[in-house]
């Protein structure tokens, strides 16, 4: 097709692109149309002069340990953030603000430590996150994804999560792929909900041979259906301490109601026996 025959909005998306290299491209990064990537560029902070209308933003393989939470509220229109190999960590409470259009968001490989329900709650169009590779990661809260209902890929592989409340996950109806291989999974009677959870849902679990058991030692690189039907017998046949005290506590009440009511008894025959002897004895004085 010659240029004369190029339809008008294909030139202007070429003008806007060539316009969008040389104009508020980031120092070291390259930029093209409604993108700027700053892969292996060794960024220690996050770069400034974004363009506004940015829509994919790509940190990949830097040094960069902070997510300047006004900086990123600006780019409003961003739909893809990738920052993994990086240096990000700790809290990232109320970081992603503002960013409600953000479609896919990777912070794989960095020393994450937590997610809680603040940390994307605020990212309500979000369908990608990958967290993997963060093994500092320990603990993800209860409700972290309540917010989050749009999501159908979820990756929180090689972490040092020992446990996920199967509420966290069951509760997203979109969820199409989760990875969950090779963490330090705790596989206790409260891990079972979440095993039978997973035996029985349609999502997709990538590497499941690496989903496997790291504590107690008796079910380390079991497979999870080995893993369920044992936990299966183990856990709903034990009573545990507390259910012990409650069995005490039903057979002292057992026995306390049982004693009342024989005292109870006692005493109403012999006031039975009383009386009726009282009335014999006025029967005799009355014959007499």
């Amino acid at each position: 097709m010659s240029s004369s025959a190029r339809p008008w909005y294909l030139s202007l998306m070429f003008l806007f692109g060539i316009a969008s290299e040389g104009i508020n491209c980031p120092s070291r990064c390259s930029c093209q149309y409604l993108e700027v990537n700053c892969t292996g560029q060794q960024l220690q902070e996050f770069p400034v002069d974004i363009p506004l209308d940015t829509r994919q933003l790509i940190l990949a393989s830097n040094n960069v340990s902070y997510l300047p939470t006004v900086e990123l509220s600006f780019l409003a229109d961003l739909i893809y953030l990738d920052c993994r190999k990086n240096l990000l960590g700790d809290d990232l409470d109320f970081t992603f603000t503002g960013m409600a259009k953000l479609v896919y968001l990777d912070l794989s490989f960095n020393n994450l430590t937590q997610v809680t329900f603040i940390t994307f709650s605020h990212l309500l169009s979000l369908v990608v996150l990958k967290i993997s590779d963060n093994p500092n990661l320990v603990a993800i809260e209860k409700d972290a994804f309540a917010n989050n209902t749009w999501l159908r890929q979820l990756d929180v592989s090689w972490t040092g999560l020992s446990f996920l409340d199967s509420s966290t996950i069951r509760d997203l109806p979109n969820l199409r792929l989760l990875g969950l291989s090779d963490n330090l999974w705790h596989c206790s009677c409260s891990f079972l909900n979440f095993i039978t959870w997973m035996m029985e849902s349609n999502v997709h679990f990538p590497d499941a041979d690496n989903f496997t058991c790291y504590t107690p030692a008796d079910l380390r690189a079991l497979s999870m259906p080995a893993v369920e039907a044992q936990l299966h017998i183990s856990c709903l046949t034990q009573l545990y301490k507390q259910d012990y005290v409650f069995l005490c506590l039903i057979g002292f009440c057992i026995f306390f109601a049982g004693t009342m009511a024989a005292w109870l008894a006692g005493i109403c025959a012999v006031t039975y026996e009383v009386h009726a002897s009282k009335g014999e004895e006025e029967e005799e004085e009355e014959e007499d």
